[in-house]
């Protein structure tokens, strides 16, 4: 089952749950996907890796406008707001801290390493791999980093 086919049993669950925020975050979420589906010059149906890709941009923002809604003493809408973020980030894969990472890099400069001896022109190649494991479960810029040391 595809994530966003999830999502709309999801929504229809909650709905007849009458889980009132679930229920309209999903809706929200939703709409986002069939709206960023049918922009552009080609719509196109959004495969996982752009629907979790979505999901993190919908989280991110719910956070900053709690900060937002914090900072001009707007509570409530800072609590639901936080509240909508940590509900759609049940539907993202677990983040990777810094150790599980450096595992996924080692293991495939590794096998990298056992065909010849790596050099940094082989920096794109083992970025695609390992960027291919990771799949944004880690930041770029520091996987990139770990990957140079090896290489290095």
């Amino acid at each position: 089952m595809s994530l966003k086919d999830r999502l709309r049993e999801d929504s229809i669950v909650h709905l007849k749950a009458g889980n009132e925020l679930e229920k309209t975050t999903l809706r929200n979420i939703l709409s986002a996907i069939g709206t960023k589906e049918k922009s552009g010059k080609n719509p196109s149906e959004l495969n996982d890796q752009d629907v979790e890709n979505l999901l993190r941009k919908e989280v991110g923002n719910r956070e900053e406008t709690a900060a937002l809604a914090a900072k001009d003493g707007r509570a409530d809408l800072a609590e639901r707001e936080l509240a909508e973020a940590a509900f759609i980030s049940t539907y993202l894969p677990k983040m990777l801290d810094e150790a599980e990472a450096q595992g996924i890099v080692d293991k495939v400069m590794a096998e990298l390493a056992a065909d010849h001896e790596m050099t940094m022109k082989d920096m794109g190649q083992a970025m695609k791999l390992v960027g291919a494991e990771i799949a944004g479960r880690f930041d770029g810029k520091a996987v990139s980093q770990m990957v140079r040391a090896k290489l290095g």
